[in-house]
């Protein structure tokens, strides 16, 4: 397992495990793919159709996005950062100007422009192991995406429902925390693969301060979200402990 706890507020790492190596990031990569769509200025209301370019095959690969289903590329987006709909994903990718050979050059290029220097992707959605980061990056990445709003609304909403052929569907979160009225999370993704475990990037606020948290390969279906919670209450006490010490005592 690789972590990072990182408090933004006043630029501290409070802990680190294994931060600085590179492994598989599944879903997370949906970060990155959403702010190279959202720089690329294409218009989010236009229409998009899902073809069987966009079907991958192998364990992680369902989908309830059939081929011929057509929706905006706003609501893609919506999909891909709320329930990591891997069809969503590809599809805007796909359609980006160059198609997703000039997609994956956009998000290396984005990734060495925010000083990710462990990153690598090869496509949009996660499902391949070769797209890589460290913890350390991944909390430049988080950060950068907590500057847009639409990433910010689109990733930590607990459900959304559009029409897949004449039927409204309901999709909802992969991160149960978003539902949790106790934390304030900023922006958030999860992952997985076999590759990379169970994995959770999120932006909070803890007790005033804003923080980022990165748990890479969870052992466990539940164990990210568990962690998550430990994060938080270890962060609780010790700002506790640290605001009853006695005028005048020492650290």
């Amino acid at each position: 397992m690789s972590a990072l706890v990182l408090d933004e507020t006043h630029s501290t790492v409070l802990y680190a495990r294994r931060a600085d190596v590179p492994q598989p990031i599944a879903s997370i990569s949906k970060l990155m793919t959403a702010m190279v769509v959202i720089d690329g200025r294409q218009p989010l209301d236009e229409v998009l159709e899902i073809t069987r370019d966009d079907c991958a095959v192998g364990r992680g690969a369902a989908s309830r996005l059939r081929i011929g289903t057509r929706l905006t590329r706003a609501e893609l987006l919506h999909l891909a950062l709320m329930s990591s709909e891997n069809r969503a994903a590809h599809a805007l990718g796909r359609t980006y100007p160059g198609g997703l050979p000039a997609f994956v050059r956009a998000m290396n290029a984005k990734a060495r422009s925010l000083g990710m220097a462990t990153a690598r992707f090869v496509e949009p959605t996660g499902l391949s192991s070769d797209n890589v980061a460290s913890a350390d990056d991944l909390s430049k990445l988080v950060d950068a995406a907590a500057k847009y709003p639409l990433i910010r609304e689109y990733s930590t909403d607990r459900h959304y429902t559009v029409r897949v052929g004449r039927r409204p569907v309901e999709f909802r979160t992969t991160d149960s925390l978003v539902a949790n009225r106790a934390w304030k999370i900023i922006v958030q993704k999860t992952g997985y693969i076999s590759a990379a475990g169970r994995c959770l990037v999120m932006q909070a606020v803890i007790d005033g301060r804003t923080v980022a948290i990165v748990l890479l390969d969870s052992f466990g279906k539940y164990t990210r979200v568990a962690d998550a919670r430990r994060v938080r209450r270890w962060m609780e006490t010790k700002l506790s402990q640290r605001t009853a010490r006695p005028a005048g005592s020492t650290a």
